[in-house]
């Protein structure tokens, strides 16, 4: 084993059923890919899927990594944005695994964000019915959010990740060093994630946010901040999966400002606001519907609304969105149950509940305070 895989600073484990898996946060780690997978004894074919430009700055490294342990290598790129998590760029992953071809013990791995990594667990979970996949998270919220938990999926033009299934990966590797070459905005939407995690779970690690005097740029995140950014979110990700990895009761969480920021994403088609951004937008609309239900502190919602800001996120909806179209869209919601629209409303810090007693007058007239 390699030098870098000593640096490690942390493995997490996913205790889910039939088979749990790790996380390893090793800086340097990307490298000694094929180190990390030749422990899980999988077959030796791997499709790497990535984006063009992800791909040109680490796919030669990981890929060279997988075959000096003796993987046959092959690779597939698809254009980056959500716009393109569709089934027309799903195809190419399975033209890819069909030429190459893989077989029920290959595995493909995912090199990207969010987008890469839900489609890539898609085609995984589909391929011969189900091959292995493993998570190599680019982005901070992918790290921090979309690589764990088995959520796969691509987009329906009626609404965010209605295709998709629960494909657990083999393993996760996150590599803390390819966050430098991630743009700002990229940084500050993963962010949006990390905050999301203080408000259900993590009330510590909010209050350590609130410490640093700049979060808007990963330049101004020390090693000590971004590795408990790191750590304690893939932790209270594992946490609630582990307990819930069907999203039957306790992992609808994991959802907080998911709702209405779904909602804003599909109306603009993808092109205004990107996921973590969104849901920046959507915790504010939650944090202020529990404060108008009288379930939230509005001290603790203003706290919660200082901290998006300071990480450079929106806390407006964008000019000219019709609130109609919100509250139709909201009944498109996979958390939709009976016809009623399931939220995520904060209690307190750390702590928060599930209701679908939320009046949608209550919601129109917060997203009506909440437009420019």
């Amino acid at each position: 084993m390699g030098k870098r895989v000593l640096a490690m600073k942390s493995v997490i484990c996913v205790d889910v059923v039939p088979q749990s898996y790790d996380i390893a946060i090793a800086p340097g780690g990307l490298d000694d890919l094929g180190v990390w997978m030749s422990r899980l004894k999988l077959g030796k074919k791997v499709l790497v899927v990535s984006n063009p430009a992800i791909f040109r700055r680490y796919g030669e490294s990981a890929i060279a990594g997988l075959k000096l342990v003796g993987y046959d290598v092959s690779s597939c790129t698809l254009p980056p944005g959500e716009r393109y998590k569709t089934l027309n760029s799903l195809q190419k992953i399975y033209d890819a695994a069909l030429k190459h071809p893989l077989e029920r013990s290959s595995t493909m791995v995912a090199l990207g964000g969010g987008v890469i990594g839900d489609m890539t667990g898609f085609a995984a979970a589909t391929w011969l019915r189900g091959i292995n996949v493993v998570q190599v998270p680019t982005s901070l919220l992918a790290m921090v959010d979309a690589s764990i938990g088995g959520k796969t999926g691509v987009n329906h033009p009626q609404g965010k990740n209605l295709i998709g299934a629960f494909h657990q990966p083999r393993f996760v590797l996150i590599d803390p060093q390819v966050l430098k070459t991630l743009p700002p905005r990229e940084f500050r939407a993963g962010m949006a994630e990390v905050i999301k995690y203080g408000i259900i779970w993590d009330a510590e690690l909010f209050a350590k946010l609130e410490e640093a005097k700049r979060l808007d740029q990963m330049r101004y995140v020390n090693e000590e901040l971004l590795s408990l950014i790191l750590s304690c979110s893939c932790q209270a990700k594992a946490d609630v999966v582990s307990q819930d990895e069907k999203e039957a009761g306790l992992r609808a969480i994991l959802n907080y400002g998911h709702t209405i920021g779904h909602a804003v994403e599909s109306l603009t088609g993808y092109k205004v606001f990107n996921h973590g951004e969104a849901v920046a937008i959507g915790m504010v609309a939650a944090g202020e519907i529990a404060v108008k239900l009288q379930m939230w502190q509005s001290d603790e919602a203003k706290r919660q609304n200082a901290l998006i800001e300071k990480t450079g996120l929106p806390t407006k909806l964008p000019g000219g969105l019709d609130i109609d179209a919100i509250l139709d869209t909201l009944q498109t919601d996979k958390k939709v149950k009976e016809g009623k629209v399931r939220f995520v409303l904060p209690t307190k810090i750390g702590v928060v509940t599930i209701t679908d007693q939320v009046p949608s007058d209550v919601i129109r007239h917060v997203l009506q305070q909440m437009q420019p």
